[in-house]
């Protein structure tokens, strides 16, 4: 099962410190695991919910030095890229897994799938013994129809104005966090229902 998905920013931004990553867009699924024991079960809605941003934060900004690593670690100059140009972007994302230690934040150990295009990043928290392949085909395929259809490396892009289609797109493709096994037909019917919601 995937824990959640997140967008967040990879690039400096200049309100925020240096290392600092902004969240644009999360989705947790399932519910709490018993990470909450003790006196952290007494805590009411809104302290958990800051509680989960918390936890969400600590896995963007451990994706942001993952990915400005292996930015840095290739050597390749990042190019702006304009609109119309997103499957280029997407062909040109750096990619990677990353193991999250037990605590860190979640009470188990996770798996984080992340796809750096251009200042954002896109990340897929799974459980531990997931099928990795799959999780990283529904990671490309949600940034793909992200970028196409929301056309978020534009400029002025508001990711956050666009919530209401990110969370349908994460319905069709990954209901209730289940990651999905797609046959070919399927994934045809799918695309085109989305391309036909997106652009209404």
């Amino acid at each position: 099962m995937v824990q959640c998905f997140l967008i967040h920013t990879v690039n400096p931004v200049s309100t925020l410190a240096p290392g600092e990553s902004r969240v644009l867009y999360s989705r947790v699924f399932g519910p709490e695991e018993g990470a909450l024991t003790g006196a952290d079960s007494e805590l009411g809605p809104e302290q958990r919910r800051l509680l989960q941003n918390e936890k969400v934060a600590v896995v963007a900004r451990q994706v942001r030095s993952a990915v400005t690593l292996s930015r840095e670690a290739s050597g390749r100059v990042l190019v702006e890229t304009v609109l119309g140009e997103e499957l280029v972007a997407l062909q040109e994302a750096d990619s990677g897994v990353q193991r999250l230690g037990r605590g860190e934040p979640w009470a188990g150990e996770r798996s984080a799938l992340w796809l750096g295009v251009q200042s954002l990043a896109f990340t897929l928290v799974t459980e531990p013994h997931e099928n990795l392949l799959l999780a990283e085909g529904t990671l490309k395929s949600i940034t793909r129809h992200c970028l196409e259809h929301l056309r978020m490396l534009g400029s002025g892009s508001e990711v956050l104005l666009k919530s209401e289609r990110i969370d349908v797109l994460l319905h069709r493709l990954l209901p209730h966090g289940q990651l999905l096994f797609l046959n070919h037909r399927f994934t045809q019917s799918l695309e085109k229902e989305l391309a036909n919601y997106m652009a209404q």
